[in-house]
């Protein structure tokens, strides 16, 4: 599985978005590997602009898979802000959850944000 990031959807579902960002994001989906979840969904929805993107995301809804963020993600994301605090990384909070979420899972992630690499370190 691999967990797509809002910055590749954002991208992706640009109408002069990157050909190469919506060539892998139609690879995932098609493949069956894309998924999503709740920190996810909502950052998209948040800045949903015009029918076609409300259209995708409605679709999305119904056919990716949602990860389930638990106490155990919680906890795996303040271990996370812990230890980039501590490398003197600011994150976004939402930024911790999405690896947390993904390292709890054991899914890989898509992502064209730079905090994405930056945690991969810890």
């Amino acid at each position: 599985m691999i967990l797509i990031d809002s910055s590749v959807w954002i991208e992706a579902l640009r109408e002069r978005g990157s050909i190469e960002t919506k060539r892998r994001v139609h690879e995932h989906l098609q493949s069956g590997r894309a998924c999503w979840m709740p920190m996810i969904r909502l950052e998209l929805w948040n800045g949903a602009r015009g029918e076609n993107e409300k259209r995708a995301l409605r679709e999305f809804e119904g056919v990716l898979p949602d990860l389930e963020v638990g106490p155990e993600v919680w906890e795996v994301a303040s271990d996370l802000a812990r230890r980039a605090r501590a490398a003197g990384l600011t994150v976004p909070a939402a930024d911790l959850l999405i690896v947390a979420c993904a390292r709890h899972h054991g899914v890989e992630i898509e992502s064209l944000d730079a905090h994405f690499a930056e945690l991969e370190k810890l």
